[in-house]
Formats: C-alpha cells, sequence, structure tokens
C-alpha cells in the first residue's frame, strides 16, 4: 500500500464521519437484540455492533450517547432535523479527533507501566532508543543491514494484550525494505538472523507516535510484536506490500499515522 500514515488517518475519520452521516439519514432500530433472529436479523444486528465500534472513537458518555439516539430516532421518523448536517461534517471529524486523543492521553500511564514491566522480564534488553528487545529463538548467519529488504512473519498486540494485526492471520509473511518500517522495527530486526524469533516492546516515539494508526493504535501507543525473521535480501528493491491489518487497523505499523492500524497496521511507512 502506498499511502502515508497521514492519509490513513484521513481516511479513517472520513470513514467514521460518513458512517455518522448515514446513520443520521436513516437506520432501523432494535431497542433490544429479539429472542430468536433470522440469518437478516443477524446481519443488521452486525450492522449495530459495527456502528458501535465505529462510535467508540468519540468515548461518549450515557447523556451524550441520548443525542446520538436522537439523531438517529429523528431521522428514522422523518422528521425535520435540527441542525443541518452538511455543515456539521468538519465538526463531526474535530470531535473525532479530540476525543481520540484524549483517550490516547488515558493510556500513556499503562504504556510506561508495560514498557518497564516488559523490561524486567528474563532475558529482556532495552536499548538506548527505549525499546525493549527480547529474544524469543536464535537464527544463524548474518543479520540484516537497514538497507536490506527482509521478509517476516508478525503479530501486534496492544498493551492490553488484544491483537491489531498478524500476518499469521492472513497467511502471507510481509516483506519490506527495513529502513521504510517504523524505527522500532529498524531497530529490532537488524539484532535479528534468519530464522531467528523476537519481542519488540515499541513505546510510542518509536512506533505511531501522537497520530496514532488506523482504529487501534490511538496516539501515544506502546506496541508490542512478535516477530519471526525469515529471509533478507542485501539491497534488493522490496515487493509491493498488498495486506489488510488490524493496521492496525485490524493497524499496520507505519511511521507516524481501519491507523488501518484502519485496516488494521503492518509496520512498512505508508
Amino acid at each position: 500500500m502506498n499511502v502515508t500514515t497521514t492519509s490513513r488517518n484521513v481516511k479513517y475519520f472520513t470513514r467514521v464521519t460518513s458512517l455518522v452521516a448515514l446513520l443520521l439519514t436513516g437506520t432501523t432500530l432494535y431497542a433490544a437484540e429479539p429472542p430468536a433472529m433470522t440469518e437478516e436479523q443477524k446481519t443488521l444486528y452486525a450492522v449495530g455492533l459495527s456502528v458501535a465500534r465505529s462510535l467508540s472513537v468519540f468515548d461518549l458518555t450515557p447523556a451524550e450517547f441520548e443525542y446520538v439516539k436522537l439523531g438517529l430516532t429523528d431521522a428514522q421518523a422523518g422528521k425535520k432535523s435540527a441542525i443541518e448536517l452538511p455543515s456539521y461534517i468538519g465538526k463531526i471529524q474535530e470531535l473525532a479527533k479530540t476525543r481520540r486523543k484524549i483517550l490516547g492521553e488515558k493510556q500513556v500511564g499503562a504504556g510506561k507501566d508495560f514498557l518497564e514491566k516488559a523490561a524486567r522480564e528474563k532475558g529482556a534488553v532495552k536499548t538506548a532508543s527505549g525499546m525493549v528487545y527480547t529474544s524469543l529463538a536464535e537464527g544463524k548467519g548474518e543479520s540484516p543491514k537497514a538497507d536490506d529488504v527482509v521478509k517476516v512473519n508478525y503479530r501486534g498486540t496492544l498493551v492490553d494484550g488484544k491483537e491489531f494485526d498478524s500476518s499469521y492471520k492472513r497467511g502471507k509473511p510481509l516483506e519490506f525494505k527495513l529502513d521504510n518500517v517504523i524505527k522500532c522495527w529498524t531497530e529490532g530486526v537488524q539484532k535479528m538472523k534468519p530464522g531467528g524469533k523476537a519481542k519488540f516492546v515499541c513505546p510510542a516515539n518509536l512506533a505511531y507516535g501522537d497520530n496514532g494508526a488506523g482504529e487501534q493504535i490511538l496516539p501515544g501507543a506502546t506496541l508490542a510484536f512478535e516477530v519471526e525473521l525469515l529471509e533478507f535480501k542485501s539491497g534488493a528493491p522490496a515487493k509491493p506490500v498488498n495486506t489488510t491489518p488490524v493496521k492496525p487497523v485490524n493497524a499496520t505499523p507505519a511511521k507516524p499515522v481501519n491507523a488501518t492500524p484502519a485496516k488494521p497496521a503492518d509496520p512498512v511507512k505508508k
């Protein structure tokens, strides 16, 4: 994917705004889950779950959610809206960005604690940059350099253990130029050898920074990756990356962004 991290975030906020706008122009509402559902009803129920996931960025209080429901019910009933929706599209995007930033700030402390705990684990090494590197299995041969092209399998998780991306689940390793990824990966993979496996714990400044990535990787997020180095090629051009994360956002660890990651997020700079 040849898009920037910033453009991924723009697409994410645009998607959130479009979904809110769609909801305000008409949606079937259910007060509660029906006792028994047909496949079509289950699909409609899934729409509701998807809506809730997209609204999570706003971190709504119960009182605020009442206004969301009011917009939904007015639109569904065909009532004249209390506002002109087009004039609020920009405000919806700004509110999403502001609330997302606040959510990220709330997790900064948890990220710091996670990083410190990881540094105390057996075999862990905290580098000068601040990342924590732990070898899980040693490989053989030479280590790649920053300008080499590497092929890896990996799994990315948030500090709460929630997986946001996995090449294993996609069934396809990721190939990329090592100096074209987040700093944590550029540093960590150079410590590995083919056939080796390691765990990286990446502070935000070595991952997605204050932008985050996609739906799941919030601004200021500390991330953990299990990385398996399959092989590398010296100075060879990388093949085009075409993955659907978990990005990260499903997030992709790219350098500071349904994030995508976002899709969720592979670590290549977008």
